[in-house]
């Protein structure tokens, strides 16, 4: 779910934020709990105001009367203050952090964030995302790095460091290491096969 849909669908459903409710936020105050609730449209995540997950950014938030407008409005309940009462099935969770990875995959990523951002203990999250996706979060995390990686090593002519750095992998020789160890390939050797490989599709 893209920010876009969620800005576009929160005028016929969100109510207006007030320093009031985001002092209620901030404080995780549990006397708001039956007032209203909260989401973030950067991780399509809706709590109570106590949840005590990390306070997000003021202008990310969303706020609505109730459980039903927030879930009209696609977003999703938290699994740690769980304001509809029910659990999260464990693949759309998973779902929300993945487009989160696929999103941000060029930031410090860490099973700290993903933790926070999804609402989630790191522990139980990483256990919840192998089970269901095969790999783990940061085995996700390289995987994404490394496709993205490989396509500018073949569309364009920007350096190894300058291609690390943009992948979220401001380590060049690391970034080197973990691409071989994916790949088979340094990712000078990589670049170097799939030139070779193209210019002998174009013969």
């Amino acid at each position: 779910m893209t920010n876009r849909i969620h800005d576009s669908l929160q005028d016929d459903h969100s109510e207006s934020m007030t320093d009031e409710k985001w002092q209620a936020i901030i404080d995780n105050d549990a006397t708001y709990n039956d007032q209203f609730f909260y989401a973030v449209k950067t991780t399509g995540i809706f709590c109570r105001p106590s949840c005590k997950s990390r306070a997000p950014k003021k202008e990310n938030v969303r706020i609505f009367q109730n459980t039903e407008q927030a879930l009209q409005a696609n977003f999703r309940p938290c699994k740690r203050c769980k304001p509809t009462g029910e659990r999260l099935p464990d693949s759309e969770w998973v779902a929300l952090i993945t487009e989160y990875i696929d999103k941000n995959y060029m930031e410090k990523l860490t099973l700290g964030t993903l933790a926070d951002t999804s609402h989630g203990s790191p522990y139980h999250m990483h256990r919840t995302f192998k089970k269901v996706k095969g790999i783990t979060p940061i085995e996700y995390i390289q995987q994404i790095r490394i496709n993205r990686a490989e396509k500018y090593l073949l569309h364009s002519d920007r350096t190894i460091a300058d291609i690390a750095m943009s992948v979220g992998m401001p380590n060049t020789p690391y970034f080197i290491t973990l691409f071989k160890k994916k790949t088979g390939h340094t990712p000078k050797e990589h670049r170097k096969l799939a030139n070779t490989v193209h210019k002998l599709e174009e013969m």
